[in-house]
């Protein structure tokens, strides 16, 4: 497997400033946040890892006034630990995802579908979108 010097820099060095305060010294040092550019990045990392029969689902919850989507996930035998934790997160700047229960992925002949949906539908991967109360503490405050 093959990974980017940005993943590998966003590992070694805190990606901003609020990264990991409150949190024991032992997850400050293997936390990693890594902010994605569309929701389909986000829905490709869920699919994934659903289709590969591990359950998965994003959270969502709003921040400084934007709505904040993420996905935990774990870097496996990464170098001396077990596993790294990634927090895989989109901001939706224009609120275009706010209503739904569900992202659908579907992959075929004619290409990748993404859309929200208030249900599922078959032949399309489901990933269940938790709606959270506030931020999780572990999620940097300057997303």
């Amino acid at each position: 497997m093959r990974y980017s010097s940005e993943l590998i820099i966003l590992a070694t060095k805190p990606p901003c400033s609020s990264w990991g305060k409150g949190l024991a010294p032992e997850l400050r040092e293997r936390l990693v946040p890594v902010r994605v550019n569309k929701i389909s990045d986000l829905a490709r990392v869920a699919a994934t890892i659903i289709t590969l029969g591990q359950p998965a689902y994003l959270v969502r919850f709003t921040h400084n006034g934007r709505r904040v989507y993420a996905i935990i996930a774990v870097l496996r035998d990464y170098y001396k630990y077990y596993g790294l934790p990634m927090i895989y997160y989109y901001v939706d700047e224009e609120d275009k995802f706010k209503d739904g229960s569900y992202l659908l992925v579907k992959v075929d002949d004619q290409g990748e579908q993404i859309e929200l949906s208030k249900g599922i539908r078959h032949g399309w991967v489901a990933i269940p979108i938790i709606d959270l109360a506030e931020k999780p503490s572990f999620v940097p405050d300057d997303l």
